[in-house]
Order: C-alpha cells, then sequence, then structure tokens
C-alpha cells in the first residue's frame, strides 16, 4: 500500500496493518507458513522442470490432481510432510530441499 493511501485511512479512522497483525501471527508460526509456502513453490518448479503435468504428478502418487494444485498454492490444510515427500518423489534431494527452505526469495 503507498504512503498516501495509509496516511488517509489512518486518518480517517482507520487501523493499517498486515495479514501478521491481523491474525496475531507469532514470529515462529510466520516463519512455519513462509516454509511451506517456500517448499510448495519450489515443488511446483521441480514438476516442470521435469516437464510432468499436475495429472501426471497425481497418477505417480496415486493421488488427485487437486491435491497437486492444493499442495502448489502452499494450502494451510497440506502437511509439511506431504509437501517434502512430494518433493523427494520428484527426484529432488535432501539438500535441495534444505537448500530451497533457506533460500531467499
Amino acid at each position: 500500500m503507498d504512503i498516501a493511501k495509509r496516511q488517509r485511512l489512518e486518518k480517517a479512522g482507520w487501523q493499517v496493518g498486515d495479514t501478521e497483525d491481523f491474525l496475531q501471527l507469532s514470529p515462529e508460526e510466520i516463519a512455519f507458513i513462509d516454509l511451506k509456502l517456500t517448499l510448495s513453490q519450489r515443488l511446483k518448479e521441480l514438476r516442470l522442470q521435469r516437464n510432468l503435468s499436475p495429472e501426471k504428478l497425481a497418477q505417480k502418487l496415486q493421488s488427485s490432481e487437486a491435491n497437486i494444485a492444493r499442495i502448489e498454492a502452499g494450502d494451510p490444510s497440506i502437511s509439511l510432510d506431504l509437501i517434502v515427500r512430494t518433493m523427494l518423489s520428484l527426484g529432488a534431494t535432501t539438500k535441495d530441499i534444505f537448500v530451497a527452505a533457506i533460500d531467499e526469495k
């Protein structure tokens, strides 16, 4: 949000913040969410590098295409365990996962 818009809203009595403020997330919760989103994005990159469609990956995992979409979108209902296992099934190594987790994009 640009500064002028923020100032107008605050002058009108609105409280302006971000998602973390609104949800009252702890630094640990923010870090966990960021980790899941980063790994989900990396998983999608791996799938694309391997020229796999979501449908083909779903078949490989004996899952559904909708589930693959949820994983790649960082759906909160998807566990970190499932993201990591899916990355491993795409041929990622533990080092690849570690590097993706610490990569600052």
